[in-house]
Parts: C-alpha cells; structure tokens; sequence
C-alpha cells in the first residue's frame, strides 16, 4: 500500500494531493475497507489519511518527486534544532551539498535524535545524526513544514545549518 500511495501508483489514479480512490485500492489490494481503516488508525507513523467523506485515501508524505503530489500543509512551529539520521558514507558530500529530497518531493527532518537515528537505521547500519539549525534556517526566510504525521518538511538543507551530531 505504501508503495502504491508514495512511489508507484501503477493504474491507480492519483490526484494533485495525493488521494487515490478509497474502492479502486481495494479492488487493486487484497486488503478490506476494515483492514484500511486499521491501517489509517493505527499505523505507528500516521502515514496514511482520509479525505474528509472517507472516498480517497492517500499517504501523508514521501511521495515519490515524479507523482508532482502536492500536499497543503502547515508552518512547523518553531524548533530551536531539528535531526536528519544518514548513512556515515553520505556525510562528506551532505556538508559539501546540503541535504536534498532525492527522489522524494521534500527534505524529511525529525524534531529529535532518536527518531532521526531510527530513520536513518532503517538504510545504513553505520548512521550519523545531522543536527539541522533550524531556528536560523526559519530566521533566514526558509520555509519548514510539518506533515500530518508530525515530519518536519523543506525543500533543502544548505550546509551552513549542518553540523554533526
């Protein structure tokens, strides 16, 4: 399902925010209304939500950069520093470069260490945390949000606000 909603919709349908019809993933998944609604309810990292009737369904962040999704949301509150947890062969060129989406459509920043060290295990077993200066990245004019499932979003990290953990 994750990989349908964020990556690769295949057949299925996605709108400009995101949404893929509630009953088209179903018929194109084995799994029920039932299991959806579990899912959307219980997923550890609220990944997925609802459109306001319960038709569409979509994943809150990390779309893939090619679906173009674009999702409204909301100003981060402000955070003194924000954590990005990263393979230790990716840090030369991150403080040469910055931290860039990739393929997906936006910087992902966790508000604290442990989470960014989780995410970070998740693609190396030798992981750096980067410590993210966020309060003067917002003093600097750049925009930082927060998805529905509380990830801080950017568009790019340069390497002044990066220091290593």
């Amino acid at each position: 399902m994750s990989k349908l909603l964020r990556h690769d919709p295949e057949d299925l349908q996605i709108d400009k925010e995101g949404y893929v019809s509630v009953e088209k993933l179903i018929n194109k998944t084995d799994i029920n209304k039932e299991g959806l609604d579990w899912i959307v309810n219980n997923n550890n990292k609220k990944r997925f939500s609802y459109n306001s009737d319960g038709s569409k369904i979509r994943a809150n962040q990390g779309h893939n950069g090619k679906l173009k999704v674009v999702i409204k949301m909301d100003e981060a509150p402000r955070i003194e520093n924000l954590y990005h947890g990263t393979a230790a062969e990716n840090v030369e060129s991150i403080m040469k470069s910055g931290l860039i989406p990739g393929k997906r459509t936006h910087v992902h920043l966790s508000k604290d260490e442990e989470t960014a060290q989780q995410v970070g295990s998740r693609h190396s077993k030798n992981v750096v945390i980067l410590k993210i200066d966020s309060a003067r990245m917002r003093g600097d004019g750049v925009k930082i949000w927060l998805s529905k499932n509380e990830v801080h979003l950017t568009d790019f990290v340069d390497p002044k606000y990066i220091s290593i953990q």
